[in-house]
This record gives structure tokens, C-alpha cells and sequence, in this order.
């Protein structure tokens, strides 16, 4: 598995389609993560701000037909999609659990 962080509004607002973030078009890719400690900690740095309900997307990688790259960011290695992810690729999906500052804490299954 692999894990995507989402804001719910932006994985529900196309759907039935495959799901393409803006990142697609702008780097040719959609970021991942390699296992939800990793997703939360994504969550916590970069949609702290963000309002609403975020999700973490668990995705089969041999359910895409995009893609996968292992690629190194500062040392680390983040799995990349090189194209959209289908949602039938997305076999699970968790909450981030929020505390009031909008620290991500955890996860808890379903939407």
C-alpha cells in the first residue's frame, strides 16, 4: 500500500472520475507516501492550515494503471504516481483526527 493525503471535498468533487490533483498537472505526478505514520506526518507539515476534513487515501499500487516511482526528496525515498489514480486503486480511506490548533494526531477508518 501507499498513502495520499486529501482534503475530503477535493477526492468527493470529481468523483466518479479518476482522481488527478493539481500536483498532476504542475510536477507530473501524485504525491504518496510509503505508510500512514509517514501520511500523517504530511497531514501535521503541510495541511495544518488547511480547513475541513482531511483524508488519508489507502492505494494499491497494483490496481493503477499510472506508474509508481520511488523517487529520493532530501534523503528520503516517497512514492510517486505518475499519472491519475482510479479510485477502485483506493481500498481504504481514514480520517486525520485534528487537535485545535489543527495538529494531526490520527487516523480513524472511514470517511
Amino acid at each position: 500500500m501507499i498513502f495520499h493525503v486529501v482534503p475530503e471535498d477535493r477526492w468527493t468533487a470529481g468523483a466518479p472520475a479518476p482522481y488527478a490533483p493539481a500536483s498532476l498537472a504542475e510536477e507530473g505526478f501524485v504525491h504518496c507516501s510509503a505508510d500512514e505514520p509517514a501520511a500523517l506526518a504530511v497531514a501535521d507539515a503541510r495541511y495544518r492550515e488547511v480547513p475541513g476534513t482531511l483524508l488519508v487515501l489507502a492505494v494499491d499500487p497494483s490496481r493503477l494503471s499510472a506508474e509508481v516511482r520511488w523517487e529520493e526528496v532530501g534523503g528520503t525515498a516517497y512514492p510517486h504516481v505518475h499519472g491519475p489514480v482510479e479510485r477502485g486503486a483506493v481500498v481504504a480511506v481514514s480520517t486525520v483526527v485534528r487537535d485545535g490548533t489543527g495538529r494531526a494526531t490520527g487516523l480513524v477508518p472511514g470517511p
